[in-house]
């Protein structure tokens, strides 16, 4: 058998699957010639991913360690049963096939910009450095990447930890910019709510609508704390407060904030939000579903049901340049490093 390009070679179970959609993958450390192993340094899962795992176990950070390392021991790759997600990781070079298209060399530090869902991973420290309680992860071991892998080389100005934490989320604003600067250019400048606007892609797609166009950018968050913080950032015009799983309530919220949206980007980490996203969107408006706890047939069987001529597009994670898009995002506006660096520093404290 020949290396495939997409990992089809790492496939244990079942056959003629993508990595992604496997239920085993071969996390073996020798190389095929096209493929890359990294040494982890530092795993990130999704926020949909860990909020899951830590509610399951009752916030019990020895039982989450447990249950990650069980996924991965399992599975070859980590990937939440529950949620379906995963996360991404930075490491160092380790090996390079001599085949690889990827542009790296071994020494130099990297994250990988495909999910962990799909790249074959092995724990070899038992995760004696975390504590169970924060969606980033030191970790020892290694991963591979394939040829038709994404890898970006972390920047010598940022703390690794920040870097990862932007590159985990960069898809959300790069593909705000994307939608934004389309409307932009039939002459329209949308209104742009971003539900969950104090998280991590949530701050960043502000800064991104309001950087490309927007004529109004309107942040709902679900607690004051949240308010506060996204206020003190100075990203949205308007912070609002509201349950984004009540659909009027989250309608309502936007509306008096000067909606409805030409363009809703949704953000949280939680489930059964579609419906909200859908009424608070303008006729002819545009959708962006970026959290890995939607239901997509939630979300297109409630827009039928409401009669909601509305696009709904689903953030899959890349957009051409999308990394350096949002490192860039992060050093130029003060707001979003400023909630992104008290974010680290909180779970740092946990």
């Amino acid at each position: 058998m020949s290396s495939s390009p997409v990992g089809l070679h790492r496939v244990i179970e079942p056959a003629g699957v993508l990595p992604q959609a496997a239920a085993r993958l071969d996390a073996h450390p020798e190389l095929w010639p096209d493929e890359v192993r990294i040494a982890v340094e530092r795993l990130n899962l999704d926020a949909a991913s860990y909020r899951q795992l830590a509610e399951a176990h009752g916030h019990d950070g020895e039982a989450v360690k447990q249950a990650v390392l069980g996924i991965v021991e399992q599975r070859g790759k980590m990937q939440n049963p529950v949620t379906g997600s995963g996360g991404m990781l930075v490491g160092v070079v380790d090996e390079v096939g001599p085949e690889s298209p990827l542009g790296v060399r071994p020494g130099d530090r990297v994250a990988t910009l495909v999910s962990l869902t799909l790249t074959p991973l092995r724990i070899t420290d038992g995760l004696r450095r975390w504590d169970g309680r924060s969606e980033q992860v030191p970790a020892e071991g290694h991963a591979i990447l394939f040829a038709r892998s994404i890898v970006a080389k972390l920047p010598d100005d940022l703390a690794p930890e920040l870097s990862l934490a932007v590159m985990d989320v960069c898809g959300a604003p790069a593909l705000t910019a994307r939608v934004v600067a389309q409307y932009v250019d039939k002459g329209i400048k949308p209104v742009v709510s971003v539900v969950g606007g104090a998280g991590k892609s949530g701050s960043l797609s502000l800064a991104a609508a309001r950087r490309a166009g927007a004529s109004r950018t309107i942040g709902i968050v679900p607690v004051e704390a949240e308010r506060e913080r996204l206020d003190a950032a100075g990203l949205a015009d308007v912070v609002a407060l509201a349950d984004a799983r009540d659909p009027v309530a989250l309608a309502a919220a936007v509306e008096a904030a000067g909606g409805p949206a030409d363009l809703t980007v949704v953000c949280v980490d939680v489930p059964g939000c579609e419906h909200g996203a859908v009424l608070a969107t303008a006729s002819g408006g545009t959708v962006i579903f970026f959290s890995m706890a939607t239901s997509f047939s939630a979300a297109a069987l409630g827009a039928e049901g409401l009669a909601a001529d509305v696009t709904m597009l689903v953030g899959n994670g890349y957009v051409p340049g999308h990394a350096d898009y949002a490192l860039e995002l992060l050093r130029s506006e003060p707001g979003v490093r400023r909630l992104f660096e008290g974010r680290l520093q909180a779970e740092g404290q946990d």
